[in-house]
């Protein structure tokens, strides 16, 4: 048996550093996933930048914590890694796969990925899938591979309201260590609404720039520490 490659967890991507919005119910599944709930497979689905990666991180970790061994693995619209990858992987007992759209236009890779699924439902472990739409709309060249797609749970990510925004910026901010004001927050907002991860990024950025300045986050501050990141 081939030694599944070691990935990187992304320690700041659990469910507690989530802030939840119309989703609780989501997370309350993904936990019970992790630990020793029924559900063998969860399909999550949502827009670019809805929090599915954060999402399956947090299983990987909430998993490890349990004494269990996770995997996950992100695909890429640039380049696949060898379908060998695959290969042991159906020893793991929870393995998370993230953007599996990108697997459509690769025969061999969609080959390979049936051949695991199958090997790893018989080891009855967990597998946790993320992809931009539901299974029945995944562009896959194998029909067998795209009904097991969805053979378990499929959850949609809901995107947070306008007025959940703040809170969103709050509990990150919170998370990170530092405050931010309702002024400052709608600020950021007026700017960034539009692209959540660019605003994650951008949240921790500034919480570097307030540690090394020791100074509360203000308006004027704010748009130093952004023309020095463009600069």
């Amino acid at each position: 048996m081939q030694v599944p490659l070691q990935f990187e967890f992304q320690s700041n991507q659990t469910f507690a550093s989530f802030f939840p919005g119309n989703n609780a119910e989501i997370i309350g599944q993904l936990q019970a996933l992790a630990g020793e709930g029924l559900e063998q497979q969860i399909f999550l689905w949502g827009d670019s930048g809805s929090g599915k990666s954060h999402l399956l991180q947090a299983c990987c970790q909430q998993a490890k914590i349990l004494g269990k061994d996770p995997f996950y693995l992100a695909f890429t619209k640039e380049k696949l890694p060898a379908p060998a990858l695959l290969e042991g992987l159906e020893e793991m007992e929870l393995v998370c796969l993230d953007d599996v759209q990108h697997v459509a236009g690769d025969g061999e890779w969609q080959e390979a990925l049936f051949n695991f699924y199958n090997l790893h439902r018989q080891n009855n472990h967990k597998l946790l899938l993320a992809a931009d739409c539901p299974p029945k709309y995944l562009p896959f060249e194998l029909p067998d591979l795209k009904t097991r797609m969805g053979w378990g749970l499929t959850l949609k990510i809901q995107p947070l309201r306008d007025d959940q925004l703040i809170e969103a910026l709050n509990h990150r901010a919170h998370f990170l260590g530092f405050d931010i004001s309702a002024s400052v927050g709608r600020f950021l907002l007026n700017h960034y609404v539009h692209d959540l991860p660019a605003l994650w990024l951008l949240l921790e950025k500034i919480d570097h720039a307030t540690l090394v300045a020791q100074r509360k986050l203000t308006i004027p501050f704010l748009k130093q520490i952004l023309a020095d990141d463009h600069g």
